[in-house]
């Protein structure tokens, strides 16, 4: 069973197909090793037996083409050399032994493959048990030819004792060479699955922390990897986790407050309203009026926490229709120009030439707009301006509100638009204002962009597509 697990795991598949590939490599490369090396031992022998053996038939064919068999074998005992421990034989035509350099009895017969093709006129060698000696021999049989006819056979043979075992020191040296490649490749592989899988274990534990809520454990990046780009992801979405939380917190004591503020204000005066009467008009026109615009700052609330489910359930939808945004931005003007005067706030509005038609969701475009005025009136002093103006670049319309404001720190220009983020808490809000806002314009395939200096103003430019 643990056999099997361990082959379950990334290490145990790793060095079995490592394995496999480095002894099948091995083998075959040894095959051809041993292979080699005995085709050139033994061929050498052979092609020394068959030059020696060509050159001698020739010879007494040609000079002793006279002489009878039995007196040519008599000659070639007599001149052959054997102190290179060669054997030998004539043979006549009925395989017969006529003369043998061991002084082997004539008359023997010796049915070896190599006797036998010489009997039908070829040259033929073969490797073999002697049946006198009981050692592994090399023979050469090459047929005598007297004025074109065979009269007999020459045959040469050779211990290989001494070759072969040549050969097994070779072959047991090449076994062992081979061996140890396996195992120092196996090494070398477990060393590698190692140091790939530790990484993987480490980031599971750390992952397995993680999942459990303590988001403190760090994955360690070893190495400039994948894997250590894995670490990195890893320890990324762990900071990302932790900081959504954190927001997650403020965003729920964010608007904990701001729905406990004007339900304080709406409850209290209802109170003072119930108890004293309705009798004295100034205090119930003056409570009537916090009232209904405590209740106004509530349904707004409500309305950025429903658009923003919407939105993250993808449940946001838009009607198209075609919208003149220099109508639309001129009748947004109007409606704030009461407001900027409440807050002494100078409102200009600059209008592109001629009309900018798009298709688009009016009342969309138009939350836009509004959250975006409201977000200027609310972060500019008083006798500070906010200008809205419009134009068309090429194949887009482009929407700039534009105020003279307390701007937005450096490091939170990218973060503004973030969900739940508040840049300040001096002012009341959801932090969902601009995060919907560019939710919107993109689903008008629309860009949104902010800059801003701090202390000095803030831009906020929308970009729509004429088509």
């Amino acid at each position: 069973m643990e056999g099997t697990s361990e082959l379950k795991t990334i290490r145990g598949r790793m060095m079995l197909g490592y394995g496999i590939v480095i002894l099948g490599v091995v083998l075959i490369l040894g095959v051809l090793f041993v292979g080699t090396v005995r085709q050139y031992y033994y061929g050498s022998a052979t092609q020394a037996l068959s030059e020696r053996a060509a050159v001698s038939a020739r010879f007494y064919g040609q000079y002793l083409d006279e002489y009878s068999l039995g007196d040519q074998s008599r000659y070639i005992f007599e001149n052959e050399i054997t102190e290179d421990f060669t054997r030998v034989e004539v043979i006549d035509l009925y395989g017969n032994l006529v003369i043998d350099s061991y002084g082997l009895p004539p008359g023997k017969k010796t049915p070896t493959p190599d006797i036998q093709a010489a009997l039908k006129g070829s040259a033929e060698t073969w490797m073999g048990i002697d049946p006198d000696t009981k050692e592994r021999i090399l023979a050469l049989s090459q047929p005598l030819m007297q004025d074109s006819r065979m009269i007999g056979i020459l045959r040469y043979t050779t211990s290989i004792k001494r070759v072969d075992e040549v050969l097994n020191k070779i072959t047991g040296a090449a076994i062992g060479v081979g061996l140890a490649v396996v195992c120092l490749s196996l090494l070398v592989s477990w060393l590698m699955a190692r140091r790939i899988v530790s990484p993987i274990g480490e980031l599971t534990t750390v992952a397995k922390y993680m999942a459990g809520g303590d988001f403190s454990r760090k994955a360690e990046k070893r190495y400039d990897d994948e894997v250590g780009h894995l670490a990195d992801t890893l320890n990324y979405m762990a900071e990302e986790i932790v900081r959504n939380e954190k927001l997650k917190n403020e965003f729920i004591s964010s608007v904990s407050h701001e729905l406990r503020t004007p339900l304080t204000s709406i409850k209290g005066w209802s109170e003072t309203l119930l108890s004293g009467g309705l009798e004295e008009k100034e205090e119930t026109k003056l409570g009537l009026g916090v009232i209904t615009k405590e209740t106004d700052r509530l349904i707004g609330l409500v309305e950025d926490l429903l658009d923003f489910s919407k939105l993250q359930s993808g449940g946001m939808g838009i009607r198209c229709e075609l919208v003149d945004i220099n109508r639309l931005v001129e009748e947004i003007g109007e409606q704030f120009i009461a407001s900027g005067n409440r807050h002494k706030l100078n409102i200009e509005v600059e209008l592109g030439e001629g009309p900018l038609e798009l298709t688009a969701d009016r009342n969309r475009l138009k939350q836009v707009m509004v959250n975006l005025l409201d977000n200027a009136i609310k972060f500019t002093p008083e006798g500070g301006t906010i200008r809205l103006t419009t134009a068309r670049e090429e194949e887009e319309v482009r929407i700039q509100v534009e105020d003279t404001g307390e701007g937005i720190q450096a490091e939170n220009i990218k973060r503004v638009t973030e969900k739940f983020f508040k840049g300040t808490t001096r002012y009341p809000g959801s932090g969902l204002g601009l995060s919907i806002c560019k939710e919107i314009v993109q689903l008008h395939k629309g860009r949104m962009g902010i800059s801003s200096v701090f202390g000095q103003g803030t831009i906020v430019t929308i970009w729509l597509p004429l088509h």
